[in-house]
């Protein structure tokens, strides 16, 4: 079956504390999205809560299969007709006392066809600027991708982006998503670079959903959501506040990249 073409959209936010809040943002955002012809929007990490302290994620956490922001999506995805790729929630662990960072993929019928656990956890030190997600996020196991009528797609959410093995280890793939919240520490000095890096090197599009702005709790994110072709050029970014940045996944372009520089085929590793 050939590969369907299709509109592709990033939602970018600026999620606080309070769940039903960030998911209102977020419906009108993906309805926002939809009526500019997008056929599949990518939600930013932790896009139903940021909270003051780990617990209040922790307190967020739903079973996977049941729950408010599950019941959401499933709801929001057939209403518009969309494919949404839901950047990441809190799911329960095995361990009590920590969480999964969960990204979930649901069609337009509303079914949950993919899933796929943060595996590379974050930690940062810069002074009073710390940050550890190994004290409460359970690491996933295994990398995932998603078949689509759009083509064969990478999950991956935010510190993943630094692990160019784990794309390889899925490809070849037609799109990457990274859905993420970059602290704008390093999100300066390295997200652009690393986005239209992993594209160039595995010849494919990729879209990145960000967390952009300051946070309620006094955390800022480095935001810059954007689409990048097979060759680097970026078709769309968005560099702090709410918003949508949208483009097309043309399967003439990829083509056209890897026939003119074939260096997938020319691996060797």
């Amino acid at each position: 079956m050939s590969k369907q073409n299709c509109r592709i959209a990033a939602v970018q936010m600026i999620s606080g504390p309070r769940v039903e809040a960030n998911l209102q943002t977020a419906a009108r955002l993906l309805a926002e999205a939809a009526d500019q012809g997008a056929q599949l929007a990518v939600l930013p990490e932790y896009f139903p809560i940021i909270g003051a302290a780990d617990a209040e994620r922790l307190r967020a956490r739903e079973d996977f299969g049941h729950g408010p922001v599950q019941d959401w999506l499933a709801e929001t995805a057939r209403r518009l007709g969309l494919w949404i790729i839901a950047g990441s929630l809190p799911l329960t662990a095995a361990a009590p006392d920590r969480m999964r960072n969960a990204l979930l993929a649901v069609d337009p019928q509303g079914v949950c066809v993919g899933r796929y656990d943060k595996m590379h956890l974050f930690g940062f030190r810069h002074g009073d600027e710390q940050y550890d997600e190994a004290a409460s996020i359970e690491a996933g196991e295994r990398p995932a991708a998603l078949a689509t009528p759009f083509g064969r797609i990478a999950l991956s959410i935010c510190y993943d982006l630094r692990f160019p093995e784990l794309y390889r280890a899925l490809g070849p793939v037609d799109l990457i998503v990274v859905p993420a919240a970059f602290t704008d520490t390093t999100g300066r000095a390295h997200w652009e670079i690393l986005l239209r890096a992993r594209a160039v090197e595995n010849q494919c599009y990729l879209l990145a959903a960000a967390q952009g702005g300051r946070h309620e709790n006094g955390r800022v994110t480095h935001g810059n959501s954007m689409i990048v072709d097979p060759w680097g050029d970026i078709l769309d970014r968005k560099m702090k506040g709410p918003g949508i940045v949208i483009a097309d996944l043309d399967h003439a372009r990829l083509a056209d990249v890897r026939a003119r520089l074939p260096a997938l085929a020319h691996r060797r590793l």
